[in-house]
């Protein structure tokens, strides 16, 4: 079944129960208790707080594929994808048959149950857990690196999302999702074990630029040694990163969890038919390139200082205390020729009048007014309307 066709029946195993990105802990395991035997689910040990850090085990074939999401608390896209994937493997198709037959899924829906609980990327201990493989201080990121070491696996896929600031290069889109073969050395070098990951992605890519164009790219290659993609993959497990940016009109990613269900589908359908061996690594490479040629708010043709400027302005988004909600401050984040660039949300100011303080990397604080209706307007880095 291609990609295409599996997504038209999406909504038939999407998970309900997942409606934000503030889901817990609790929900996770409500959710794989009502797994069916085949999927076989274990304990590895507990986190900072002593929440449970689970995995889900499925598949009878001798490919080995680690799947593990939420290293941070924040980054919630991934795990809706894998509570996605779990319903559609329960379904009785040729593409669940193929995987089936051919892999073994070791799935982590959630490394990191005190980040989410507070929505927040680091763990209890204030600690990275994606930048504590060389020392492993945290008790989540020795479950997580004990568990590659006892399954071994061949292929790995670590889920994350990246700011909704990441553009496609040559297309002021952005980056909904982003790939990446994470690099094991600090020349970056290409072995067979990234190769192999390089070629899953390239099908990847292949699919999904057919469904979201324009708004996939290469996530930036940069050796990070104490990450656990970069170390796995020095260690033999193909990896592949996926990184859930941002859609227009999609806050809470409801969209793009979609688009990130079909890309870990089509990686694993990838690796159990083999495709990926008849790929070649220029049609990784050459996937366009992340960039940031995006602004959250843009006003163009905007009189400041007796000049006519774009003024690009971003947030910055946090955590509510409840770890349920977040707030966005504002701050006006470029000010001149924006001609490259564009925005989730374009005013024009022909015509309006601004009143307030425009400067450049303070909180946004002004109104923009036409024809006697505020059309924008920010109060101390909040917006009001």
């Amino acid at each position: 079944m291609a990609i295409h066709s599996i997504l038209l029946d999406y909504i038939t195993f999407e998970e309900k129960a997942l409606t934000n990105r503030f889901f817990k802990h609790k929900d996770v395991i409500s959710l794989l208790k009502k797994l069916p035997s085949a999927f076989a689910v274990n304990e590895l040990g507990t986190s900072v707080k002593g929440k449970s850090i689970n995995a889900v085990k499925w598949g009878n074939g001798k490919t080995k594929v680690l799947l593990w999401s939420q290293m941070h608390g924040d980054e919630a896209t991934g795990t809706m994808a894998i509570l996605d994937l779990f319903n559609f493997l329960q379904e009785d198709n040729e593409t669940v048959k193929l995987i089936n037959d051919n892999c073994e899924l070791l799935i982590i829906p959630m490394v990191n149950p005190d980040g989410a609980a507070m929505f927040t990327r680091r763990n209890a201990q204030q600690i990275d857990i994606n930048r504590d493989f060389i020392q492993t201080t945290t008790p989540e990121g020795k479950i997580l690196k004990q568990a590659r070491n006892d399954f071994d696996p061949h292929f790995g896929f670590n889920l994350h999302d990246q700011t909704t600031l990441w553009s496609v290069d040559e297309t002021l889109k952005p980056a909904t999702l982003s790939y990446l073969a994470p690099a094991f050395d600090k020349g970056l070098s290409i072995n067979q074990v990234r190769e192999n990951a390089m070629l899953v992605i390239a099908d990847m890519f292949k699919e999904l630029d057919q469904i979201l164009p324009h708004h996939i790219g290469l996530f930036d290659d940069e050796y990070e040694p104490r990450a656990f993609g970069d170390n796995f993959q020095k260690a033999g497990t193909s990896t592949i990163l996926i990184e859930a940016g941002g859609y227009q009109d999609d806050t809470e990613k409801q969209q793009i969890r979609k688009y990130y269900f079909a890309s870990i589908l089509s990686g694993l359908i990838s690796i159990a038919s083999k495709n990926y061996e008849n790929q070649k690594t220029e049609n990784y490479f050459a996937i366009p390139k992340n960039n940031k040629q995006i602004f959250h708010v843009m006003i163009n043709n905007l009189i400041l200082n007796n000049i006519k400027v774009s003024v690009g302005i971003n947030y910055d988004e946090c955590p509510n205390t409840d770890g349920m909600s977040t707030f966005k401050s504002y701050s006006i984040q470029d000010i001149g020729d924006l001609s490259f660039c564009d925005a989730y949300e374009v005013y024009d100011a022909n015509n309006c009048e601004l009143k307030g303080d425009i400067v450049f990397n303070k909180a946004a604080n002004f109104e923009l007014i036409m024809e006697k209706q505020i059309i924008l307007a920010f109060k101390d880095g909040y917006l009001l309307t």
